[in-house]
């Protein structure tokens, strides 16, 4: 009873992590709102779920390398040479982009998608490796709050600097972002200590990528249902919303600020559900309570959407399911991979959360191209695929209690 309820040395060892992805957030700002206005004006909103398509493969040939680098030189170097390897295709980007190359556009759209969940999954990883369960109810909200404070200042200042810098230019920011988040991220690991594997982990005895473990284990399964079922609602919201700003905003860097103003808003909700709510949902609530209620929430919004669709009602429902996403859901569910072995935390959570979340993004839009669903249909689909949200939701959670349950037994 009176146990407390987590070591002030964790706290403060893993602090630099967060202030790694404060910078990190605060770079993918420009680059997420440069992007997204960079190609809807090199090839038009209705070409985005191509776009999107071509994120499957990048994503996978990123974590593929990440899984041999982890293999090779272990967690902290695999996390160094990623971060530094970024800041150099970006910049390499921009410099294609200055030259006139549209296809660069689309590189640095697909490139967006994959660098910042493999940096970001790799910042979990350590997390989820360092805190117990009942720790991480107490920091993975502040922890997700410190890194949305990066994307409100990114977000706010791209929409103040876009008009008199230009779109392009931005980039640079996000590839400067990067350097003092490597720092960051290598202090956090000098304070840790590096998470090492169990012996018959080493060298990536059970595959490199982890593809292996996850197809072994119905719960991580069941965790790559419940992150692919909610990346296909925010793909079809994500569509729908970029439809609706190009109406609104056929000029380019205008269309770069609005963007870039409505991110830093979402900054600023995030920050209010991660600094007070998550932590006090996941501290005094059910897990199940916590999570079955989110859909909820999207099957709400989504209906207004659906019922009276305008770019008010999609930014309300895009904003909310990316706010909820940051914060009570994404703490959640890093609940879900502490009581699991180092290849679960370091390379299927690779798959689930880096592969997954994106290949069910570029999954759900190239059957968008392939079906011809006009983008009035989006909002139903997002209610549908909320519904089955919850029924995977109630199936995980009661395997996590159950697992939760065995290890104290096991104690």
């Amino acid at each position: 009873m009176n146990q407390v309820p987590f070591q002030q040395h964790k706290i403060l060892s893993v602090s630099p992590i967060a202030l790694a992805a404060f910078f990190l957030l605060f770079g993918y700002e420009f680059i997420r709102a440069v992007s997204d206005s960079l190609f809807i004006d090199a090839y038009g909103a209705d070409n985005l779920p191509w776009v999107m398509a071509a994120v499957f493969p990048g994503v996978y040939l990123l974590i593929y390398i990440y899984g041999r680098l982890l293999s090779r030189v272990g967690a902290n170097r695999a996390l160094l040479i990623t971060s530094v390897f970024s800041m150099v295709m970006i910049v390499i980007a921009y410099s294609l982009i200055l030259r006139g190359y549209l296809i660069a556009t689309a590189v640095i759209y697909v490139f967006r998608e994959a660098y910042i969940v493999l940096i970001i999954e790799q910042y979990w990883s350590l997390i989820n490796s360092v805190l117990s369960s009942e720790q991480a109810r107490y920091v993975n909200g502040p922890f997700c709050g410190l890194a949305s404070l990066g994307s409100i200042a990114g977000g706010f200042l791209v929409g103040q600097v876009a008009t008199p810098l230009g779109s392009e230019t931005l980039l640079l920011f996000t590839a400067g972002s990067l350097l003092p988040a490597a720092i960051c991220s290598s202090v956090a690991y000098a304070l840790t200590g590096e998470p090492k594997p169990s012996e018959v982990e080493q060298g990536g005895k059970f595959g490199h990528t982890g593809l292996r473990i996850f197809f072994r284990s119905r719960y991580l399964i069941l965790v790559a249902l419940l992150v692919v079922t909610t990346q296909i609602v925010s793909t079809v919201l994500d569509l729908r919303f970029k439809g609706l700003v190009e109406v609104a905003n056929p000029f380019k860097d205008a269309r770069t600020a609005f963007l870039g103003n409505f991110y830093g808003t979402l900054g600023i909700v995030a920050a209010v559900l991660q600094f007070i709510a998550t932590p006090l949902l996941l501290r005094l609530a059910p897990i199940r309570i916590v999570h079955l209620s989110i859909p909820v929430i999207h099957l709400i919004t989504c209906g207004i959407l659906t019922i009276t669709p305008s770019l008010w009602s999609a930014s309300t429902a895009f904003l909310l399911f990316k706010a909820l996403d940051y914060s009570i859901f994404r703490g959640g569910k890093e609940i879900f991979y502490i009581p699991l072995p180092f290849d679960a935390r370091y390379r299927a959570k690779q798959i689930i959360d880096s592969f997954g979340y994106r290949a069910a993004k570029s999954g759900s839009a190239s059957l968008i191209v392939l079906l011809g669903l006009a983008n009035t249909t989006f909002s139903i689909i997002a209610m549908i695929f909320a519904s089955i949200w919850s029924v995977i939701v109630f199936n995980l959670t009661k395997k996590y209690q159950d697992l939760i349950s065995s290890e104290l037994e096991d104690g």
